[in-house]
């Protein structure tokens, strides 16, 4: 066993912090106030064409520096009592929350990572001009707020969309949902639409700090 973490239901936190010990924690979202600032600092843009676009083009669920994929790496930090197999980067078992619909998930394979800012929507909002370093640094990035736990029924449902398209069923984590979205655009310096900056206001309305 790598290590036993213990995820918590995301009520108030979109990603789940894990108690010790632990690779790494979730990365928190940003505070309202600089969820707003960095939301009105986004640009808008007309989104880029879709073509040349690849999911491979984002290498990921690439090796981390620990041996373990990326994927490997999120089960692992936000699973509960999670079991790897022997001598395996690869959990055997545990459970996963996905906050997207406050469900819990007990089968490794129903664990999906979905990415906050889809792969789709980072190409039309700038990650087309990316060099090939960028979009896997993007792809698989554990510092900033961009991979979570889904479930597969949510993973689906929400597929390339982004907030103007799609919210999570769970009105719970809208906030969150909203300001760590918000947050990875503003990171990597991604265009929005009028659309996406009225949803993502509308659930930054949500919150309470």
């Amino acid at each position: 066993m790598r290590r036993a973490a213990f995820g918590l239901p995301a009520t108030a936190v979109l990603l789940i912090a894990c108690a010790t010990p632990a690779l790494a924690e979730p990365p928190a979202p940003p505070s309202t106030a600089t969820a707003r600032s960095e939301l009105a600092a986004l640009t808008v843009g007309t989104p880029h064409s879709m073509n040349g676009y690849a999911r491979d083009k984002f290498d990921i669920w690439s090796t981390q520096p620990d041996g373990c994929t990326t994927r490997q790496d999120v089960l692992a930090r936000d699973g509960k009592d999670v079991q790897d197999k022997p001598d395996h980067c690869q959990p055997a078992s545990g459970s996963w929350y996905s906050a997207y619909d406050d469900t819990t998930v007990t089968e490794v394979a129903q664990a999906t990572i979905d990415h906050m800012v889809p792969l789709a929507e980072a190409w039309r909002s700038g990650a087309d001009t990316w060099t090939a370093d960028q979009r896997k640094a993007f792809g698989n990035d554990l510092k900033d707020p961009q991979l979570l736990i889904a479930s597969e029924s949510s993973n689906s449902s929400k597929s390339d969309s982004g907030p103007a398209d799609w919210k999570p069923t769970n009105h719970a984590i809208w906030c969150t949902y909203a300001k760590d979205y918000t947050h990875v655009k503003s990171v990597w310096k991604l265009t929005t639409t009028d659309k996406e900056k009225s949803a993502l206001s509308a659930m930054l309305d949500t919150c309470n700090d």
